[in-house]
Order: structure tokens, then sequence, then C-alpha cells
């Protein structure tokens, strides 16, 4: 288990199975690795959960080598059952305390937020993290809710201490904006699973994130 201190939150890379249904996953995951890519949450909508757990399983063998933590989306069982670093939830997910309750303090969670509020009742509740957003337009999800833009990512990352993660529609060109606001890190789904050379498309990503921490 990767000790919560010692997480990169610099570049999370979303493995999502619909965006990557052209691609192989865990090729694509080897890439956006080699880019810089500090963090992997797998997320699968409509596997099996036979399919999902033997995913997890591998993905999971191949990161912790590496030391990279593995979130899984949505699921708190697959998570616990391929031992991953964490779990990330949505807002119509179980509740974080109830998660706690059954995963212990050693797994992260997370919690997607789209407002101040969400993100001050995550922080109370006991989420180690939150995914802010959408900050831009996004056709990786389907149930979008209302873009927040740089100034309600900048007021998330205000009002609580725990690490933020900006995620929806960004790219290499809006991290600058992104990391101005605030943010820990970013959460990037098509931005690495379209491009046609993953590598380059996460070594770009880095290259603005680590520029910005350096001012």
């Amino acid at each position: 288990m990767i000790l919560k201190a010692t997480i990169d939150w610099r570049l999370c890379f979303i493995a999502d199975s619909e965006a990557l249904v052209q691609k192989d996953i865990i090729k694509t995951i080897d890439q956006a690795i080699e880019g810089g890519a500090t963090l992997i949450q797998l997320r699968v909508k409509k596997w099996t959960d036979r399919e999902f757990y033997f995913l997890a399983l591998e993905v999971k063998k191949r990161l912790f080598s590496r030391k990279i933590p593995l979130i899984i989306n949505d699921r708190l069982d697959l998570a616990l059952a391929v031992e991953a670093e964490g779990v990330h939830l949505g807002q119509g997910d179980l509740p974080i305390t109830v998660a706690r309750k059954l995963a212990g303090e050693n797994l992260l969670i997370g919690i997607s937020v789209n407002n101040v509020e969400e993100a001050i009742k995550a922080e109370r509740e006991g989420a180690n993290y939150v995914g802010a957003g959408p900050i831009f337009w996004t056709s990786s999800k389907t149930d979008l809710r209302p873009p927040i833009g740089p100034e309600g990512l900048k007021a998330i990352c205000q009002a609580i201490s725990i690490p933020v993660l900006a995620i929806g529609g960004i790219t290499a060109a809006s991290v600058p904006e992104i990391m101005a606001a605030g943010a820990s890190g970013v959460a990037v789904i098509s931005a690495i699973a379209l491009a046609s050379d993953p590598k380059e498309a996460a070594r770009k990503i880095r290259k603005f994130i680590d520029i910005d921490l350096k001012k």
C-alpha cells in the first residue's frame, strides 16, 4: 500500500474503457506513465464484474513496481478486491462515511464535486481528495454537470485543504490557468486516451504542470 503522504497528484490519467474502446487499455496506461502520469484511475462502466476485476488486477500488478497508485472509479468492492490504493466516488455513489466504514483508513477516498458546498462536505466527511469539475465542457461524460471554469475551481481550492484534482475538458494548453487556480494536479481522459501518441500527450501536459510548479 502506497502511503497517502507520498501521493504525487500532478497528473492523473483516467483510463476509461469507453474512451479506449479502440485501443489497448494496458498499453495506453503504460504509455501515459512513460509520458509522466503519476496516478491512474480505472473507469469501467459496461464490462462484467469479472472482466473489470481481472483488468484491474493486471493494472495493479503493473503499477505496483512503479509505485504508482491505482484508483478504481465507483466500485469500492473491486478496489478492495484488487487492493487498489483508492476509490473515486460520484455524488450518486455510496456516501463517503459509509465507504470509509467499509474500507478503513488505508484506502484513499476521492469524490467528484461541482461546487464549494460539495467540496466542504467532502472534506468534512473524510475524503482524501476531490475531483473538481467539469472545468470546461467535455464529451467524456454523459451526465455532465455545469462547467465551473477556472474561477469555480479557484473557489473550491480556497475553501478546502485536501488535494484538488481539476477535471473536464483539460488540455495541455489550459494547464497553466488550472494550476494557477490552486489545483494540486489535473485528471484527464480524452487528452491522453484519444491522442495519436498518448506518451507524448502526457509529456506535454506534465511539462506545463511542472513549469507552473517551479514558479
